[in-house]
């Protein structure tokens, strides 16, 4: 009785938990808890998953209360956290779903699919994240949005600390980090990058454009600098302040269409042609490891466009066909930055190859389906391609890649190349030449500039969110992509520890019940289960009854 006593009063001071799941599911990364730990003053997290859902996402609220339990034990009094349901009031007669829809939350007007048909359902799968006098949101789902799928629960699921860390970190630092967003060659300035600018770096990052044409160098207090989808060649001088930026540990995000091929084109003539950009940076490339070829990718697994099948000119009938010049990127999961991310998709993109460059890592974050092909260019592309199937037996090369992470020491371009009068130029203004780079930093090149861009409307003045194409919306060819994930991943890995982005790594198996069994075997089962035990019980009770009569029968 004592040891009894003694062992409940030691177990109400001290926690502690054995995690037997295979994917240490409910450990938290020693990122996570130095974190929580270190809080000043209290985080206090609001969940808008209370109600009555359908069971996937009863299981994503169960796995969201599990989660921040875990969080409570390591914060102690200065984290807490409440559920609550969207309609329910916070002040006067404001409620939750009127507070997050001024901060920018997307509802979903989910979609499930059931036995008899599908289910639509208006919830808000988010958490109202606050610290002193800052908030942030988290998005516990990141889906589709139309057709909430098993694969993307459970994909919510292992991305669910990752959210929720990067959101409290983000809240208690004390400033934003510094990006670069680069302009004067052409890079895409308007509409068409609105999501990418005011939806996803500025409520993020502290971002200022930089005109490289005007600027004497890169400030080295930019992080990460972003070149979006530039159109005009970069000459000897830009090259040079890129490259020593470079030299000096900063990190690049190219976004680059190295072929002009637009749909826009494609409004005017069935047929455009896509031709080389001169941007004057394939040697660039080259020497820090990598190659952008003046190819197209062309993909079985894309996404449609509309096409006229028929009526008139006045009133022509449309249907949605694939366009294989709108390649789906499908996640590899082979690095923190691509882990769980659903589709992405891009247009007119070009392959990437690496080549070798000493102390360089390389890893590719996005590559085409195993049914994809290349075409060389010149080359004509024609609408009228989808009037015939494409040619399956042509779509047989497998991961085209179209995205390379590169890190390590780079070497400059301009090595053993800059003149003596320049080099002491360099060193009478601070800024000395360095030709091989003695810090690491990265750089991610993405040979395409259109996955960080948006769809607009200039009838009805409306921008789309990036990854949304604008043809589908409205019909059942309509997904919302993983653009701006992936870009948002790409910036958290340049300008995070890797101890913040480890947190993206945990992978759960989905275990789930083969319906087709289920339905054929379900008499078998409910027999297994509710009839034997039954009958077990009854069986050993007759048993025991005949031991007794024979133990006490005189």
């Amino acid at each position: 009785m004592i040891i009894f006593i003694a062992v409940n009063l030691l177990a109400s001071v001290f926690h502690s938990r054995l995690d037997l799941t295979k994917e240490k599911r409910y450990t938290l990364s020693k990122t996570t808890k130095q974190l929580l730990a270190n809080l000043e003053e209290p985080v206090i997290v609001d969940v808008l998953l209370k109600g009555n859902f359908p069971s996937g996402f009863k299981k994503l609220s169960l796995s969201a209360s599990e989660l921040l339990k875990e969080f409570k034990e390591n914060g102690k009094r200065n984290f807490i956290y409440t559920f609550h349901e969207p309609d329910e009031i916070v002040t006067g007669d404001r409620t939750y779903a009127d507070t997050l829809l001024s901060m920018g939350a997307a509802p979903i007007n989910l979609k499930v699919q059931l036995k008899a048909g599908e289910q639509q359902q208006y919830i808000f799968p988010v958490a109202w994240v606050r610290y002193k006098d800052k908030s942030a949101l988290v998005n516990i789902y990141t889906g589709g949005k139309r057709l909430v799928t098993p694969e993307e629960l459970n994909s919510a699921e292992a991305l669910m600390e990752y959210q929720f860390v990067n959101a409290i970190n983000k809240i208690t630092q004390g400033s934003k980090t510094f990006i670069g967003y680069a302009v004067g060659n052409g890079e895409a300035a308007g509409p068409e990058v609105q999501d990418l600018i005011e939806g996803t770096l500025r409520p993020n990052y502290n971002l200022f454009t930089l005109n490289l044409s005007t600027q004497p160098s890169i400030p080295d207090t930019f992080k990460v600098l972003m070149i979006v989808k530039p159109t005009m060649t970069f000459t000897e001088d830009e090259r040079f302040k890129l490259d020593q930026y470079k030299m000096r540990g900063g990190n690049i995000i190219w976004l680059i269409d190295d072929l002009a091929a637009e749909m826009d084109s494609l409004k005017l003539n069935t047929k455009t042609i896509a031709f080389e950009r001169d941007l004057n940076l394939t040697d660039l490339f080259f020497r820090y490891g990598a190659r952008i070829n003046p190819d197209l990718i062309m993909d079985l697994q894309c996404d449609f466009l509309p096409f006229i099948a028929g009526g008139t000119p006045e009133n022509p009938q449309y249907e949605f066909l694939k366009w294989n010049y709108f390649p789906l990127f499908e996640s590899k999961n082979n690095h923190p930055i691509n882990k769980n991310l659903r589709l992405v998709s891009s247009r007119f993109v070009n392959p990437i190859d690496t080549v070798k460059a000493d102390g360089i890592r390389k890893t590719f974050l996005l590559q085409s389906s195993r049914d994809s092909r290349r075409i060389g260019t010149p080359a004509i592309i024609s609408l009228d391609e989808n009037r015939n199937v494409p040619e399956d037996e042509k779509f047989k090369e497998n991961g085209i890649p179209a995205a390379v992470l590169l890190e390590g020491k780079f070497r400059s371009l301009f090595e053993g190349r800059i003149s003596k009068e320049r080099a002491d130029s360099l060193n009478a203004n601070g800024t000395p030449f360095i030709g091989r780079s003695n810090v690491e930093s990265k750089m991610i090149i993405i040979a395409d500039g259109d996955i960080a861009l948006n769809d607009f409307s200039q009838q009805q003045q409306q921008i789309f969110p990036m990854g949304l194409n604008k043809y589908t919306i409205g019909t059942s060819y309509e997904y919302q992509f993983a653009n701006r994930d992936f870009i948002l991943n790409c910036l958290e890995y340049l300008v995070n520890d890797a101890g913040m982005m480890e947190t993206r790594n945990k992978d759960f198996v989905l275990r789930v019940l083969n319906t087709k069994k289920v339905g054929e075997q379900k008499i078998m089962w409910q027999l297994i289960n509710i009839a034997i035990p039954v009958l077990l019980v009854i069986l050993f009770g007759f048993i025991f009854q005949q031991i007794r009569k024979r133990k006490y029968s005189v």
